[in-house]
């Protein structure tokens, strides 16, 4: 079967399933995006390697790169293989150098581990054809990916009076006291205001 590669586009919150999100990939030059609905701690991890932030130590996906490399393997690809009543299933295709190895994953933790290692995402077309959406001409994104839920009032006022420096300053603080969705928050301030 012919291996479709697929980009990570984008991740909101999903309005459907509390405390869980939309990861939606994208067909490689295609116009099919694929959602994944994942946790908010699976988002979490990836959305820290995909924003390139720093923890003063390693999450549970780091740790299982350092570990990987530290005997001499490599994460070559990940496959989404399988979609069964609406759950996606992976593989990590692994090697030694010398020898492949296949391991069953989460989607969530394959596309996490992608990242750390800068490996490419694929999957078939029968997947794509039972589960992916097909995005008009006109449109090249989905209309929920870039949105996020709006902030509540409170976390909107928490901010409000904080100067720039001071968000800064919070977010070190946040990033350093593993308080990631704290950080979130803080981060989507500052952006707003640059």
């Amino acid at each position: 079967m012919e291996k479709i590669r697929l980009e990570i586009i984008g991740m909101s919150y999903s309005q459907s399933q509390s405390g869980a999100y939309a990861l939606i990939l994208g067909e490689h030059n295609g116009k099919r995006r694929l959602p994944i609905i994942i946790g908010g701690f699976e988002a979490q991890a990836i959305a820290i390697e995909l924003e390139k932030i720093k923890t003063p130590r390693p999450l549970t996906h780091d740790l299982f790169k350092s570990f990987s490399e530290a005997f001499h393997i490599v994460l070559t690809e990940v496959v989404i293989n399988k979609f069964s009543e609406g759950v996606f299933y992976a593989r990590l295709i692994c090697s030694d150098g010398a020898e492949e190895k296949e391991i069953d994953s989460r989607t969530s933790d394959a596309i996490a581990l992608a990242l750390r290692f800068n490996c490419p995402v694929f999957t078939y077309e029968h997947i794509l054809a039972a589960a992916g959406i097909q995005m008009e001409e006109e449109s090249e994104t989905p209309p929920a990916i870039d949105q996020k839920e709006e902030p509540d009032n409170e976390t909107r006022n928490k901010y409000a009076g904080l100067s720039l420096e001071e968000l800064e300053e919070m977010l070190r603080i946040a990033v350093n006291n593993e308080e990631y969705e704290n950080a979130s928050q803080i981060r989507d301030e500052i952006n707003k205001r640059k």
